[in-house]
C-alpha cells in the first residue's frame, strides 16, 4: 500500500531540509562527547568505587531503570537498593568500561565486573569464587544527569561461576 508518508520523509531533499533545520536544536543531552565522560565517570565514581554518595551528580531524581527480569521499572531509590545488595554480595567489585558508543542523548556501555563474592546474593550464601561478568547497559541524558537506562548481564555466566548451576551444554 502506499503511503506518502514514507515517501516524504524518504526524499533526500527532505531530509537535509529537516536536518538543517534541526541542526543545533536537539534536545538537552545530545553532546556524545560530554555524555559519554559522563557515563565512564559514573561507572568508575560510583560503580567501581561503592560511593554512593555521588548518586545524585549523576542519577536524575526522576531516574527510571529498566532491568532484565524486572516487571516494571525502578525509580532512583530502587536502583540504590538494588545497588547496595549487589555491593553487599560483591564489596571488592570493579567494573572495567569496554567501549562506549553515543548517538544523541544515549549512551551504550560495554563492561566487565570482577569481584568476589564475599556476601549473600538472593538468598545464597557466599561462595568466596571470584567472577568475572560481562554486562551492556544504555542511558539516556539529560540536563548532565542520568534519567533513564537499560541494564542486561550474563546472569546465567555468574550461577554457573559460583556453582549455582551447572555450565550449559
Amino acid at each position: 500500500m502506499f503511503d506518502r508518508r514514507s515517501m516524504l520523509l524518504s526524499s533526500p531533499a527532505l531530509a537535509l531540509v529537516a536536518s538543517a533545520a534541526s541542526a543545533g536544536s536537539g534536545p538537552a543531552g545530545d553532546d556524545p562527547a560530554a555524555n559519554t565522560a559522563l557515563i565512564r565517570r559514573f561507572f568508575e565514581e560510583v560503580w567501581s568505587s561503592g560511593d554512593l554518595s555521588k548518586r545524585d551528580e549523576f542519577l536524575d531524581a526522576g531516574y527510571r531503570g529498566h532491568m532484565a527480569g524486572a516487571a516494571e521499572p525502578i525509580d532512583r531509590d530502587g536502583r540504590t537498593g538494588w545497588f547496595q545488595g549487589f555491593r553487599a554480595a560483591f564489596p571488592d567489585a570493579r567494573f572495567t568500561v569496554e567501549d562506549l558508543v553515543a548517538e544523541g542523548d544515549r549512551v551504550a556501555a560495554r563492561l566487565t565486573m570482577r569481584g568476589t563474592h564475599l556476601g549473600p546474593l538472593n538468598g545464597t550464601p557466599p561462595t568466596g569464587r571470584s567472577v568475572v561478568v560481562g554486562g551492556m547497559s544504555i542511558e539516556r541524558i539529560a540536563d548532565g544527569q542520568i534519567v533513564e537506562g537499560w541494564n542486561q548481564n550474563d546472569a546465567l555466566g555468574l550461577l554457573v561461576q559460583l556453582g549455582m548451576m551447572p555450565p550449559p551444554g
